[in-house]
């Protein structure tokens, strides 16, 4: 039996393990307003910005002057108020909450950032608004439970009870609940785009309850954010405003690029280095987002890069980053030749297999007999078209990452590698066995392990 099988029979004990170690001491709201996003030292940046007239408060500015009208209006208007200190955007901005604002994720941040400015008329409508959300059943996916908590957390100031039922509610049902057991069961994989809620979220709760939710699966967010930069396809889209990174979709051939599900996964990354400025993967991050060809320069886009961006930290090249990354938790592989716009990118994820080559994505069967893939310095093998085979030449001294795809999901499989003993390993929730760093011309043999009864 292997570690890795041993350790799959209680993940019971695990999951419970982790709910009783890592959790908010209280789930009372204590901090002062406002309570979203707007720590002090955020606030001085982005003024900072306005009085230096950065590229991004420029195009911010470019943009309100000529009465663009943002898809977002609430947000826009209050994050001008709060960086230009301009009463009449905030006065915009709780026209649009307290009349026909149903966005709870704007209404919260109006609330919490022009509270200075609204009337009791004002106050008891947008209250109305947020008691909804926060008395509202246990959210369903990340965008929920992130509008869920910020209603919260500025409700809080009128109702501290409601507010500790809501929160309680979104940590325990929610996200210890359904979230981290479908991603840890590889059942849910977080898309770039849905991570911008997920890292807003993760904000709110540790700037208003002092917890860190990624204390919650660490393992797991150690390694989401070069599994996110990974899961772009190498190809910039020229857009009327700035080019995008456009990340992977399993419908991508019939849909599209998503603009806004691109503008979203750079908030995300955006939001994931103001969380964690120090962190490697976070610098590595940084380094992917320095690039002004990227900044997104659109009425969506604009504020988030306006709310997040911090120009002045410096970032590691995201070149150091390995053209192959496997993601055992969630069953997910990416691969890609270089990091050239024209490189090949090969993605399982969501149960199906792509590779973007020449301009287009394909879609495989990784169930189906075909020749192995080689790209770089990964070779991906098909289960289906042998039971051994040999790793492709490659230059003295230099090794070979190889997958084998097309498993049987957490299956054990032994494994016999020339000049080593044969060893036992665990397919992983997606039916890849990963094994590293292989010499060219290595032949290699495996099969299911025997069952012991």
């Amino acid at each position: 039996m292997t570690r890795r099988t041993a350790c799959g029979l209680i993940p019971g004990f695990a999951a419970l393990k982790l709910l009783a170690d890592a959790r908010p001491d209280s789930f009372r709201v204590y901090s002062d307003a406002p309570r979203l996003f707007l720590r002090p030292q955020r606030v001085r940046l982005l003024r900072r910005e306005r009085e230096r007239r950065s590229l991004r408060w420029d195009q911010f500015e470019t943009l309100w002057a000529g009465k663009a009208e943002f898809p977002e209006p609430g947000w826009a208007a209050a994050l001008r108020y709060q960086i230009a200190q301009e009463e009449e955007a905030g006065h915009r901005a709780l026209t649009w909450a307290t009349g026909a604002g149903s966005d709870v994720r704007q209404v919260a941040l109006v609330a919490d950032w022009c509270a200075p400015l609204a009337t009791e008329a004002q106050r008891r409508a947008m209250t109305a608004k947020l008691r909804t959300a926060a008395n509202g059943p246990t959210p369903r996916n990340l965008d929920g439970a992130r509008d869920k908590t910020f209603a919260a957390i500025v409700l809080s100031e009128q109702d501290q009870d409601a507010a500790e039922r809501a929160l309680t509610d979104v940590f325990e049902k929610f996200w210890i609940g359904a979230f981290l057991p479908a991603v840890r069961g590889a059942r849910m994989r977080v898309a770039n785009a849905d991570a911008c809620a997920m890292y807003e979220m993760l904000h709110a709760f540790r700037d208003n309850l002092g917890f860190d939710l990624r204390e919650t699966f660490p393992d797991w967010f150690k390694h989401y954010p070069i599994l996110h930069i990974m899961a772009h396809y190498p190809p910039p889209f020229p857009g009327a405003e700035n080019e995008y990174r456009i990340p992977a979709e399993k419908n991508i051939a019939q849909n599209g690029p998503d603009l806004k599900k691109a503008s979203l996964s750079r908030a995300a990354e955006l939001a994931l280095v103001a969380f964690d400025a120090n962190a490697p993967e976070t610098q590595l991050t940084q380094g992917f987002l320095m690039n002004d060809r990227f900044l997104m320069r659109g009425t969506f886009g604009i504020t988030y890069e306006m709310m997040w961006a911090n120009p002045y930290q410096p970032g590691l090249s995201y070149y150091h980053i390995p053209f192959a990354q496997h993601d055992e938790i969630g069953g997910q592989l990416f691969v890609r030749s270089s990091w050239d716009d024209d490189a090949a990118w090969l993605g399982f994820f969501d149960g199906q297999l792509q590779l973007f080559k020449d301009g287009s994505a394909t879609r495989m069967d990784p169930n189906v007999t075909r020749e192995p893939l080689d790209i770089e310095e990964a070779t991906v093998f098909f289960a289906r078209a042998a039971s051994r085979f040999q790793v492709p030449a490659r230059p003295a001294d230099t090794t070979d990452d190889v997958f084998i795809v097309g498993l049987e999901p957490r299956k054990a499989y032994h494994i016999e590698i020339d000049g080593r003993e044969m060893y036992e390993d665990l397919a992983d929730p997606g039916g890849i066995l990963f094994l590293p760093g292989l010499s060219g011309e290595t032949g290699v043999r495996f099969g299911p392990a025997p069952v012991i009864k």
